[in-house]
């Protein structure tokens, strides 16, 4: 596929390619019935590309046609009272922003539901979703709850109601056309210049700067750091009043409004993400050879190795790395995960259980985040294998 030379957040043409996967997962997230399904599942091309211009990074070889949100995914982490925690702390937070009682909050790219349930259970609100890959059933009754839901791609034209809360979680990385999808955002606020506007994305400074290869994966074709992310939606119209990083530094919290402010403070950041990616290419290799050089060894030696989380960092972790008989067990404690199988490697996923059965004198965790929970669930299965984190 013939990369793409302008920058879809600026427009700029100074880009820079950073890394390359010819053939990898087109979906990392897609529940799959079969171990013959898994290994046969569609590939996309990969090739990260750095705007120098603006400090947005995308994959400049993606291919839309190859993803469908609408098919059966499932990327919920509301399996996890850590995850837990953080949600319904953040969805406090935004409630402790505005007074949104009777107000409406529309979340583009809801998932299944959950936290637009828990803020609207908080504030009082309204709300309507919006998500192709909603599951009705998934959230009994909310219906009766003042939440609404549109089983769709975004579109604004159907966004007749002008909301008071824009909603974006972990979407926007998701978006090939970043700068066309902030002036769909901005349509529907239909000229209002009260309307607050929050996006959580993940952090991609973290990613160049760990070599975070088990980040990169088709189906995110844009990376943000804190001063693009703020670049992005000034140029849109939207002035940001606060931007800071959280969940282990994992992702961005933006909050905004419309309106032309002065650039943010964290907009001085080029420098360093231009620095950052000059280093990229080593760092990755180097972080690529210490996992793949760790669990070949493992393996070779007879030590049972698992990973514990079966998500995308899951596949990205072992079809970057051509990972397969290495890997003894992949664990996921969310429930619609379990016994389906992963893109690529066509690894079953199996609950914390099968290790009992079968104890790993390794775990990875496939987020550092999780580690404690991790550690307890083994231990209360009296498991206590060495305990690894990317």
């Amino acid at each position: 596929m013939t990369p793409r030379k302008t920058c879809p957040a600026c427009g700029g043409s100074d880009l820079r390619a950073l890394y390359h996967l010819p053939a990898i997962p087109s979906q990392s997230v897609v529940l799959l019935d079969t171990r013959e399904e898994a290994v046969a599942y569609p590939k996309g091309e990969l090739t990260l590309t750095l705007c120098q211009g603006c400090g947005f990074m995308f994959n400049a070889t993606f291919d839309a046609g190859l993803v469908d949100y609408s098919s059966t995914t499932e990327e919920s982490q509301h399996f996890s009272g850590t995850f837990n925690r953080f949600a319904k702390d953040l969805a406090a937070e935004i409630a402790g922003r505005q007074d949104l009682d009777g107000r409406l909050i529309l979340e583009i790219g809801c998932g299944k539901g959950d936290f637009l349930e828990e803020l609207v259970d908080i504030t009082g609100a309204q709300a309507l979703g919006v998500d192709p890959g909603f599951i009705p059933e998934r959230l009994p009754g909310a219906a009766g709850r003042r939440i609404r839901f549109l089983r769709e791609y975004f579109d604004p034209d159907r966004i007749k109601e002008t909301p008071d809360l824009i909603v974006c979680r972990h979407t926007l990385e998701h978006i090939p056309e970043v700068g066309r999808f902030m002036e769909d955002v901005m349509a529907v606020t239909h000229g209002r210049d009260d309307v607050q506007v929050m996006f959580e994305t993940p952090d991609a400074a973290r990613v160049l700067a760990e070599g975070a290869f088990w980040d990169i994966y088709h189906e995110h074709c844009s990376y943000f750091t804190l001063g693009c992310h703020a670049r992005l939606f000034r140029a849109a119209g939207l002035n940001v009043t606060k931007s800071y990083l959280a969940y282990g530094d994992q992702y961005i919290i933006q909050y905004a409004e419309p309106g032309q402010g002065e650039p943010h403070a964290e907009e001085r950041d080029l420098e360093t993400t231009l620095a950052l990616a000059e280093a990229f290419p080593a760092r990755i290799a180097e972080t690529r050879a210490f996992w793949l050089d760790k669990v070949q060894a493992a393996h070779s030696a007879g030590r049972a190795t698992a990973i514990w989380g079966g998500g995308s960092k899951a596949v990205a972790f072992l079809t970057t790395n051509g990972l397969g008989a290495e890997i003894g067990h992949v664990i996921d404690i969310n429930l619609h995960k379990q016994g389906k199988y992963l893109p690529g490697t066509g690894h079953v996923v199996s609950a914390p259980a099968a290790l009992a059965a079968d104890p790993p004198d390794t775990v990875i965790v496939m987020n550092p985040v999780y580690v404690e929970e991790i550690r307890t669930a083994l231990a209360d299965m009296e498991l206590r294998p060495e305990i690894v984190a990317l």
